[in-house]
């Protein structure tokens, strides 16, 4: 996973990656997803309840997400509730609002939004309406 170490993830409880959307699939609609997600391909949608969330450099997210951890290596045209902590890594991009209870951004990450952080933004609300073009 190079990016990616097993004790990254451990360290931010993500445990093991329960579902993965390769670098070759394209998913579009809303996926719900009860365990851990890794992106390395393009989702068009909204991904809600989430226990992390973790969209590799050459990922795509159009729509919002809402998880417990969120890492952002690729791609985030959308908003992002964490209701623990939201990453953004060297390369990555994230074009939306930001509401989390902690939030890290690297030298190198963009970030074009508005961001709250606070005891209130640890419980997100749940996205449940489609993405619109």
């Amino acid at each position: 996973m190079g990016l990616f170490s097993r004790n990254a993830e451990r360290r931010f409880d993500g445990g093991d990656i329960t579902t993965v959307v390769g670098a070759e699939a394209y998913f579009q609609g809303a996926l719900t997803v009860r365990g851990s997600l890794r992106i390395d391909g393009e989702v068009e949608g909204n991904i809600l309840e989430a226990q992390s969330v973790i969209v590799g450099p050459r990922g795509r997210v159009r729509g919002d997400i809402c998880a417990e951890l969120v890492i952002v290596s690729g791609n985030v045209n959308g908003d992002v509730s964490a209701a623990g902590q939201l990453e953004l890594k060297a390369g990555g991009r994230l074009v939306g609002n930001i509401r989390a209870a902690k939030l890290t951004i690297d030298d190198g990450a963009v970030f074009e939004g508005r961001c709250v952080m606070s005891e209130a933004a640890a419980e997100p609300a749940k996205a449940s309406e489609p993405v619109h073009s």
